[in-house]
C-alpha cells in the first residue's frame, strides 16, 4: 500500500546566498535583540563578528542613523549626552553604554565608534534586523542639556512618556531611508553585501493589531530593498517562526520572545542556507570544541579528566593549524590545563 506522508506545516521557501558566508568573511550585525541570537550563534562558533556598536536598536530610523555614523566616523561630544536619574545617557544609544560618570559614558561611545568605523570598512556581510516601525520623537517636556532637540530617538531610556511623541513609519520613507544608507555603505565599503531579517519578537505592547501593521511595513520596504539591490538579500526568521512553527510553545513565558527551540530552528535554516558547506562542516568541529569547553568537572584532578583535557587541547591545536584564521585561544587556554 501507498501512504502518504502528512504534512504539518507548510514550507517556507528560502533561497540560498549566491555567494555564501565563509569563516574568512567578517560579519557586522545591528539591529532588534533577534540579531544578537543570531550573532551569538555565529560568534561561539568563531565567526568574525562584531555586533551593535551603539547597542540593540529597533527601528530603521535607529538603525540608519547608527550606519552613517560609522561611516562618516563620527565623534560624539558631551552635548550629546544627557542626564537623567543620575545616569548619562545618549538617545542614540542602547542603556548599555550608560554611565554615572559622564566621561566613561563618552568614552565607551566613542570607542565603539571607533571599532565599528574599521569594522565596517573591512566588513564581508552586514546581517540587519528589524523589529519595529514604530519612531519616537522628543517633544518639548523632554528638558535635556542638549541645545536642540532631535527628531527621533534609538532608545527612551525610561524617561516620562510625555517626553516622546510616538507614530509609526510610513512605506514610502522607510524605503527611502533605506536606499539612501544602501547607497552610502556600498560607496563607502563597495564589497559589502547585505543580510534583511525582521525579527519574530512581537511587541505586543504596541498592540497586537499595531505590531502586524508594523511589521508588515518593515517587509514591505525591506523586500523592495532586496529587489533593487543585487547584494541584497532577505533571510525570513518572521516567517520561519510565525508560518512554520505557529505555536506558544515556541515562546518564553512572556508569550513574545521565541525561545531556544525556535532560535535554533532559524539558525539551523539560516546555517543551511547562508553559510558555505565547507563552513557548516567546520561549524561541527568547533561547536564540538565549545561544548567541550564549557564542560565543568566534578573531579577535575582525575585522569579521565586529565586526558580529556589532552584530547582537546590536540584537537583545537590541530584546527588551528589547518585553519589558522580561527581565534581559539580561549580553548587553547583551558584545555591547555593538564
Amino acid at each position: 500500500k501507498n501512504f502518504s506522508i502528512m504534512q504539518f506545516h507548510l514550507p517556507v521557501q528560502i533561497e540560498p546566498l549566491d555567494t555564501p558566508i565563509t569563516y574568512q568573511d567578517k560579519i557586522l550585525l545591528i539591529g532588534s535583540c533577534f540579531t544578537e541570537h543570531i550573532g551569538n550563534a555565529l560568534s561561539d562558533l568563531k565567526f568574525s563578528t562584531m555586533q551593535n556598536p551603539h547597542g540593540i536598536l529597533f527601528g530603521p530610523d535607529a538603525v540608519c542613523r547608527s550606519l552613517h555614523s560609522y561611516i562618516q566616523g563620527k565623534t560624539y561630544s558631551e552635548d550629546d549626552l544627557f542626564l537623567l536619574n543620575e545616569v548619562w545617557n545618549s538617545w542614540d544609544h542602547h542603556s548599555r553604554f550608560s554611565h554615572i560618570d559622564k566621561s566613561n559614558c563618552l568614552n565607551g561611545i566613542n570607542k565603539s565608534q571607533a571599532a565599528a568605523h574599521q569594522f565596517l570598512k573591512e566588513a564581508n556581510w552586514l546581517i540587519i534586523t528589524f523589529g519595529s516601525s514604530f519612531t519616537y520623537a522628543l517633544t518639548k517636556e523632554a528638558d535635556t542639556a542638549r541645545l536642540e532637540l532631535q527628531d527621533r530617538v534609538a532608545n527612551c531610556h525610561r524617561a516620562p512618556a510625555n517626553w516622546f511623541q510616538k507614530s509609526m513609519m510610513d512605506i514610502d520613507e522607510i524605503k527611502e531611508m533605506l536606499e539612501s544608507t544602501l547607497k552610502s555603505l556600498k560607496a563607502f565599503n563597495p564589497e559589502l553585501k547585505f543580510i534583511f531579517t525582521i525579527s519574530p519578537v512581537r511587541h505586543i505592547r504596541d498592540g497586537v493589531t499595531e505590531n502586524n501593521l508594523s511589521k508588515a511595513r518593515l517587509i514591505e520596504a525591506v523586500h523592495f530593498i532586496c529587489n533593487k539591490f543585487e547584494s541584497a538579500y532577505y533571510f525570513p526568521a518572521y516567517e520561519l517562526v510565525i508560518d512554520v512553527l505557529r505555536d506558544y510553545r515556541f515562546y518564553d513565558i512572556d508569550l513574545v520572545h521565541p525561545n531556544y527551540a525556535a532560535t535554533n530552528f532559524v539558525m539551523e535554516h539560516f546555517s543551511e542556507n547562508c553559510i558555505a558547506a565547507d563552513a557548516q562542516q567546520l561549524m561541527k568541529e568547533i561547536r564540538q570544541l565549545v561544548i567541550a569547553r564549557r564542560h565543568r568537572p566534578f573531579q577535575p584532578e582525575t585522569k579521565a579528566h586529565q586526558q580529556f583535557l589532552s584530547s582537546n587541547f590536540e584537537k583545537a591545536k590541530a584546527l588551528k593549524k589547518q585553519y589558522s584564521f580561527l581565534e581559539l585561544s580561549e580553548e587553547l587556554t583551558y584545555f591547555s590545563q593538564t
